[in-house]
């Protein structure tokens, strides 16, 4: 396999210098973590598992519209992206409520929202993801007021697709986790969606029974973390015939 410049090395993903300018390579590893790396493991096969279903739904999204830093797959474990200065706000859209904000607030896990509720998040796993208010991230210069806006309409439209597209295979989406970066192009800036939308990065929940198909089964020591991510994917129709298999990851260039 090629050897590639390394990048960034995240949670869940390795970045590789790309094959031409403004693109970069991105590998998904099977390690799984939560609470801000306070837990950790591996889940073998997340990586393929995540790869298709972030392309399936990348692409899906690029369809209507949302520009991504999608390009195209190249393996089983990587996809060509497009380079991003990534804005250091994560976005949670939740339609339902659960996890952290069902706890901090005193609400049953499971409680339908009136309307669905968008939380912005200093990313800062030293700080775990603080939750911040409009006023700090422009303030603080991480985002301009302009630039909220954007992420704000096309968020709400991604919730929209999404929730509808799961409901439509059985999966109630609960909530789910995007980030944005600044895509520089013949002098021209917009912002688009980038990182990925997974079972790590979502909540879903099967509509009849309840059953949770995410990394909570990880966080939450549930079992069968796999098969849940399998079930998603097979249930999209993108699961491979032989089902997810290894893929050694690309030698980094020092």
């Amino acid at each position: 396999m090629s050897r590639r410049r390394q990048i960034y090395e995240g949670k869940a993903k390795v970045l590789f210098e790309g094959p031409e300018p403004g693109t970069i390579v991105q590998y998904f590893k099977d390690d799984a973590t939560a609470y801000n790396k306070k837990k950790t493991g591996t889940i073998t096969g997340k990586g393929v598992l995540n790869n298709r279903i972030s392309e399936y739904l990348m692409t899906g999204l690029a369809d209507m519209g949302i520009p991504t830093h999608f390009v195209r797959r190249l393996n089983m474990r990587e996809q060509l992206v497009k380079e991003v200065e990534i804005i250091p706000v994560e976005v949670i859209a939740r339609n339902v409520a659960a996890g952290s904000m069902a706890k901090r607030l005193g609400i049953s896990e499971g409680s339908a929202l009136a309307r669905s509720i968008v939380e912005w998040c200093y990313k800062s796993d030293e700080l775990d993801d603080p939750i911040v208010s409009e006023e700090h991230i422009t303030a603080f210069g991480w985002a301009t007021p302009q630039e909220l806006d954007e992420m704000m309409s096309m968020t709400l439209r991604i919730n929209d697709f999404l929730s509808g597209l799961f409901r439509g295979i059985g999966i109630r989406l609960v909530d789910f986790k995007i980030e944005f970066g600044r895509y520089y192009f013949n002098d021209e800036e917009r912002i688009i969606l980038a990182d990925e939308i997974s079972p790590d990065s979502c909540r879903l929940w099967d509509l009849k029974t309840g059953k949770k198909l995410d990394k909570d089964r990880f966080r939450r020591d549930m079992g069968d973390v796999a098969e849940a991510y399998q079930e998603v994917a097979q249930r999209l129709g993108i699961l491979p015939e032989s089902g997810p298999r290894d893929l050694q990851g690309p030698k980094a260039m020092q």
